[in-house]
């Protein structure tokens, strides 16, 4: 089992849960975050005063896969949300030790679905 952790542009929310959900992953958590990687914010000017802004709007998709849906995840995820440019995001996966259903119990690989 693994968690996907994706941080991505906001305005490319859409595109990636279509392509998800073209290759059958459904179940997601989303958040929006500030951050700044190799962008570095920019500047802008408001009544001649010159504001730093580097702390950019992001979006966070977790999903918790069973390892025969880890690939397909990340290269829907890479689809939806690629533009070629600085700032298309980052991804990350962990190793998910567990995972318990609190409505069941079911634990692990039937708990994630």
């Amino acid at each position: 089992m693994k968690l996907i952790t994706a941080v991505i542009q906001p305005h490319k929310l859409a595109d990636v849960k279509d392509t998800l959900g073209k290759a059958g992953v459904g179940k997601m958590t989303v958040t929006n975050a500030l951050g700044c990687g190799q962008q570095q914010g920019f500047s802008e000017g408001y009544r001649g005063v010159i504001h730093e802004v580097n702390l950019l709007k992001k979006t966070v998709i977790e999903i918790a896969v069973n390892d025969d849906y880890l690939e397909k995840t990340i290269e829907a995820i890479i689809s939806g949300a690629k533009t070629g440019n600085i700032g298309d995001g980052k991804i990350f996966v962990s190793e998910l030790k567990d995972c318990i259903r609190i409505r069941t119990g079911e634990r692990g690989k039937e708990a994630i679905g």
